[in-house]
């Protein structure tokens, strides 16, 4: 691993993301998100599209994990789904490439492995990490070689809703760090820093916290709603 990478061992990464339809859209305000991110004490961040990892590069000398979201009509597979996007990226050369790593086959039709073989091909030293949703899709991954294995997808697809319900995402965690042969990312539904300490504790790399930090309208919702329901509350009792 090299010495940038050996940044994030251990320690913090902070997912800089606003999708169209959000209001920190701009590549200008994710740099900003980002730096604050930075003097914040992250030490990696996780960033979508070629435009806003080229400005989160102008603010902070961080590793970047580089995505490109993009939906395809004949596919579910939605994070850096073809090669399309892996050019895109290299474009601008983010540390980690991270695709989606499910068991969901991509546009056209395309298997995990075929893509995996097509990108380690064409750029053989680029690290490469799996976003994936069951146990089951993180020890394939890992078989095929990713760098990096993520627990990225866990409870967002059809094949791993069940297994979110089932089992807590400590033991997902505890579970696929016990058998994976490369270093696992904890990242999804780590909201609070007690979460945070404890997948490291269990033998994470590194965590990736994203909408708990930088999407300011969900955190403002989630206090919205509390007091919504207490004023609701109120007036039932009369």
């Amino acid at each position: 691993m090299n010495k940038k990478i050996e940044k994030i061992h251990k320690r913090l990464i902070v997912s800089c993301q606003a999708l169209p339809d959000e209001p920190l859209h701009s590549s200008f305000i994710m740099g900003r998100m980002a730096l604050a991110a930075a003097e914040g004490g992250a030490c990696g961040i996780r960033a979508n599209t070629k435009e806003d990892i080229k400005e989160i590069k102008s603010k902070v000398d961080l590793p970047i994990i580089g995505i490109v979201k993009r939906d395809y009509e004949d596919s579910k597979v939605y994070i850096t789904p073809t090669m399309r996007e892996v050019d895109e990226l290299m474009e601008v050369n983010p540390e980690i490439i991270a695709a989606d790593a499910t068991m969901d086959l991509r546009p056209g039709g395309v298997t995990l492995e075929e893509f995996y073989r097509k990108v380690r091909k064409k750029y053989p030293s680029q690290l490469l990490m799996a976003d994936c949703s069951t146990i089951e899709e993180m020890i394939y991954a890992d078989q095929l070689g990713f760098d990096f294995i993520g627990t990225t997808l866990v409870g967002y697809t059809e094949q791993s809703r069940q297994m979110k319900i089932e089992n807590n995402d400590f033991e997902i965690i505890r579970e696929v760090v016990r058998r994976a042969k490369h270093p696992v990312i904890a990242e999804g539904n780590i909201d609070t820093p007690e979460k945070a300490k404890r997948v490291i504790e269990l033998g994470a790399y590194s965590v990736v916290v994203g909408s708990i930090i930088t999407r300011p309208q969900l955190i403002t919702k989630a206090f919205a709603d509390a007091l919504a329901e207490k004023a609701a509350a109120a007036d039932a009792a009369g």
